[in-house]
């Protein structure tokens, strides 16, 4: 069975040289990969926040972590960081100004809170105080009266008002089509797709928004450092996220996806890659980084919090171009195994948090180094939420529809 049906190269190996793909009408196979791969890529990071303590996450692994794994956790965790989520809301947004074209304004919110909004709600009032209650699992955590008394504290107590867990994405999401609907309804009419198309930027365009983009995320950090949140959404990241959602919109109304040559994005994945890995050792060794300097980094009036702001972008950006040629001249098609991991995606972003705190309870305490138990229960997560999610959650009309 094959899982990714891979495009044909040449006899030499090369990419094919540049050249415009078309991608109007088509179905994008690679973004459908893409998309279940990101999603794989948020189940592995909460599984190693889950050893390495770098980051927030319910439940967190009682044990030391040695300076190896924290440098192995941490360089892992920030490259994942740098391009994942923000690639997310880069797909979501080239998808926006069709769908809204297609339904108009109403129509469009509309759809948007049925897709977006009532899997927020579920997860908010049905999976998070789940969520909470699988901790006490496998643990000997005696909670006073089990599910029945997490659900009321978590009700009562207001609890979920920040209880959107990774399902702050839709919410976030939500509240960018809102906005831009408010551009579009301010603007008046639609924007016809050669009326509105831009050309596709060049190097220097991108370095510029690679600049713009860090900047930006230095200054928000002033006064929301790394590690804090607004009702669990982090603002330190979100110049970055909404970025790369404008930068979605704008790529669909000109074809940049297509007419992105293997060339380029070969250059910015040396950038993204290598000159991310070069520039993240630097950054660690002269920014004091093993010298407990590690507040530093996270935000405030300090060198270390800009140059941590700006090689993010590097890498986030740099990787993201890399991805987007790569899968769309290796892996614009779907074998079965693909088509398998792609319909139950979503339900899979959104069911791993209890079933992923579930499993690291249950292997509380075993023997082995941490990475090698953050690889274990990364496979097994990911494994046991699509059995999940196709077996049983997808099985059930009215899951079926939101998910």
């Amino acid at each position: 069975m094959d899982l990714i049906q891979s495009r044909p190269v040449s006899v030499t190996g090369a990419f094919p040289k540049a050249r415009r793909q078309p991608v109007a009408g088509a179905r994008l196979w690679y973004i459908d990969n893409l998309r279940w791969v990101m999603i794989m890529l948020v189940v592995s990071m909460h599984a190693a926040v889950t050893y390495s303590h770098l980051g927030s996450w319910y439940y967190m692994e009682d044990q030391p972590v040695s300076l190896a794994e924290q440098g192995i956790f941490g360089t892992y965790q920030a490259f994942l960081q740098s391009f994942f989520m923000g690639f997310l809301f880069f797909i979501a947004g080239y998808f926006v100004p069709g769908a809204y074209d297609a339904k108009g304004p109403r129509r469009f919110l509309l759809d948007r809170a049925y897709r977006l909004g009532l899997p927020l709600l579920f997860f908010v009032f049905v999976l998070q105080p789940l969520s909470i209650y699988c901790i006490s699992l496998f643990g000997g955590v005696d909670v006073g009266g089990g599910l029945p008394t997490v659900y009321s504290h978590y009700i009562t107590r207001y609890r979920w008002l920040g209880g959107t867990g990774p399902l702050w994405f839709c919410e976030a999401l939500l509240i960018f089509c809102l906005a831009y609907t408010l551009v579009r309804v301010l603007r008046r009419g639609r924007i016809g797709k050669k009326d509105g198309a831009m050309k596709m930027p060049g190097k220097m365009a991108i370095w510029g928004f690679i600049a713009l983009i860090g900047i930006s995320t230095f200054l928000v950090r002033l006064s929301w450092p790394n590690g804090t949140n607004f009702f669990n959404l982090q603002f330190c990241y979100f110049p970055q996220y909404i970025a790369f959602f404008i930068a979605g919109t704008m790529a669909f109304r000109g074809d940049w996806l297509g007419w992105l040559s293997w060339q380029s994005g070969k250059y910015w994945g040396r950038v993204g890659l290598i000159g991310g890995l070069v520039l993240w050792v630097g950054l660690l060794v002269l920014g004091g980084a093993f010298k407990g300097q590690l507040p530093s980094y996270q935000g405030g009036l300090h060198w270390q919090s800009l140059g941590m702001a700006c090689w993010e972008q590097v890498a986030g950006v740099g990787i993201s171009l890399y991805l987007l040629v790569w899968f769309r001249e290796r892996f614009n098609a779907q074998g079965a195994g693909a088509r398998f991991f792609s319909q139950n995606a979503f339900a899979v972003y959104v069911f791993h948090t209890p079933v992923l705190i579930t499993l690291s309870r249950m292997m509380s305490g075993w023997p082995g180094p941490l990475v090698g138990r953050f690889l274990l229960l990364t496979v097994v997560s990911i494994a046991m939420t699509y059995a999940v999610c196709a077996l049983v959650v997808r099985r059930i009309p009215l899951l079926k529809r939101i998910l």
